[in-house]
């Protein structure tokens, strides 16, 4: 059985200017996703052949402003894979999913990272990656159409992969 290829660490710098980067991301996708209580999936697919996934569920509010984080752990978990994936060197491919809790059913949208960024994910492609498991019992999600999120500009935040 072959051996697993070895993840290569990015530069300090490379890992700076993507936690900018995410932080921006993430500002932007909470703004778009507005009020309500969401759940955040993110899976990525690294260089080595192996998957990563983090989970954080949040309650945001507009009026008055408020970021309400169920686990800090979790959130951190998710944010620090979500720099990995935008900077690009140890991971293939990465899709981040957002619930927001509604009635009668979840509403669900997507992104993938292309580029150092989120890009909206494809409808149909979407509709593949939510679908319960046959025999599972999930909660069925209403699918739309991911926001575009507005990407910077400042070329001294973009990294060598941005």
């Amino acid at each position: 059985m072959p051996a697993r290829p070895e993840l290569t660490r990015p530069a300090d710098a490379a890992i700076a200017a993507t936690m900018s980067r995410t932080l921006t991301a993430l500002a932007a996708l909470l703004q778009v996703l507005g009020d309500g209580e969401q759940t955040l999936n993110l899976v990525a697919e690294r260089t080595d052949d192996t998957f990563a996934r983090a989970q954080s569920e949040l309650s945001i509010s507009t009026a008055p402003l408020r970021l309400a984080v169920l686990d800090e752990d979790d959130y951190c978990a998710l944010r620090t894979l979500l720099v990995f994936a935008l900077e690009g060197s140890t991971v293939r491919s990465a899709v981040l999913i957002a619930t927001t809790a509604t009635e009668p059913y979840p509403r669900a949208c997507g992104w993938t990272v292309r580029n150092g960024w989120l890009h909206p994910m494809d409808t149909a492609e979407l509709r593949q990656a939510v679908i319960p498991c046959p025999g599972v019992p999930a909660v069925r999600r209403e699918v739309y159409d991911a926001p575009v999120l507005p990407r910077i500009t400042d070329t001294d935040e973009e990294g060598p992969r941005g």
